[in-house]
């Protein structure tokens, strides 16, 4: 199977936000391949009420391209994504939430990026942003602190969306993150494995309906996980 481009949508309690939005990450890919599919991982908590998995399993019966992923969850962000990778078959793979605070249109113009400049991994970085000061200080500092323990890749902003890298990247990757880290993990080993990088700017809106899943607990979890991988740096062999 030969597919341009896989697009992971995490939805998790988006519920209602998501057909809108898929609809409109599709419309946006369309208009550059016929050739992709969108994989939606609606994965829920044990005996929630949670709709999401019901929403997407119905978009995935109407359409051939749209596959559903509704497990049961045994970790956070992170293991969910995975769960969503595992069914990609595309030349290339995009990660992007599916809660609407990022343009659909941005897998696009993280997709033209990869292809037109042969890079191996694109990424957004956020110029604007709807959630908060807070949240945008300790976003700085975060990446502040990435930038000093994993110096010489120019990343401005590690966890912003959507991420897109070539099927052969990926394969070199083997994640395993299941927490919230997964971001950092995509981009620790890209620095490794000395990736041509390329970012564009995007706006981040508030997100409507629900609260941030990111708390002041996974912040620090975040600055702990990035000393660790930086020490285990001095191990890897490649």
């Amino acid at each position: 199977m030969n597919i341009d481009i896989s697009i992971v949508i995490l939805c998790y309690k988006a519920e209602k936000g998501v057909p809108q939005f898929a609809r409109d990450v599709i419309k946006s890919i369309s208009e550059i391949t016929s050739s992709w599919e969108v994989i939606l991982v609606g994965n829920y908590d044990k005996d929630s009420d949670d709709i999401t998995p019901l929403i997407i399993r119905e978009m995935g019966q109407n359409n051939s391209q749209i596959k559903a992923v509704t497990l049961v969850k045994k970790g956070m962000m992170g293991w969910d994504a995975r769960s969503g990778f595992r069914e990609c078959n595309g030349n290339t793979i995009a990660l992007v939430d599916g809660d609407g605070q990022m343009s659909s249109e941005d897998i696009k113009r993280v997709y033209l990026k990869l292809i037109d400049e042969e890079l191996d991994i694109v990424k957004t970085f956020r110029i604007v942003r709807g959630d908060g000061l807070i949240r945008k200080i300790n976003s700085e500092i975060y990446n502040v602190i990435f930038r000093i323990l994993f110096p010489g890749f120019n990343v401005r902003d590690v966890n912003s969306k959507p991420k897109i890298f070539t099927r052969e990247l990926y394969d070199k990757l083997a994640l395993r993150s299941d927490d919230w880290f997964l971001d950092a993990e995509i981009m620790i080993k890209a620095r490794r494995y000395k990736c041509k990088l390329g970012e564009i700017p995007t706006v981040f809106t508030e997100a409507k309906g629900r609260q941030s899943f990111v708390k002041a607990k996974h912040i620090i979890e975040f600055i702990r996980n990035l000393f660790i991988a930086r020490w285990q740096e001095f191990f890897v062999k490649e």
